[in-house]
């Protein structure tokens, strides 16, 4: 694992939202669904849609211009699994959640 990056507080992120962030230079869509943090890349691979601006329904994050889907615990397509997006570790540290800058 890479060196963790402090992108929020747990409050910046209300639990059934997004927020995108900046971890060393690459873009990151950090999820707050159940009371956990999820991290993936804020790009869609099929025509670069934000993907922190998508739906999210359970687990799964939709992206808002095309449709495309991904499971925000580990970036892949729960349609077509050759479809994937970087997935990073998420930390809570007291009141602040970083993110790793190196995917897994």
């Amino acid at each position: 694992m890479g060196k963790f990056v402090k992108v929020a507080a747990r409050s910046e992120i209300a639990p059934g939202t997004a927020k995108k962030v900046e971890v060393n230079g690459k873009e990151v869509a950090v999820f707050h669904i159940d009371g956990r943090f999820y991290a993936i890349g804020e790009t869609c691979p099929h025509r670069g849609g934000p993907l922190s601006e998508g739906t999210v329904e359970e687990k799964v994050v939709t992206c808002p211009w095309h449709g495309w889907q991904f499971d925000v615990t580990d970036g892949v397509s729960p349609v077509n699994p050759a479809a994937k997006v970087d997935c990073y570790p998420v930390k809570l540290e007291g009141d602040d959640v970083t993110v790793s800058d190196t995917s897994v």
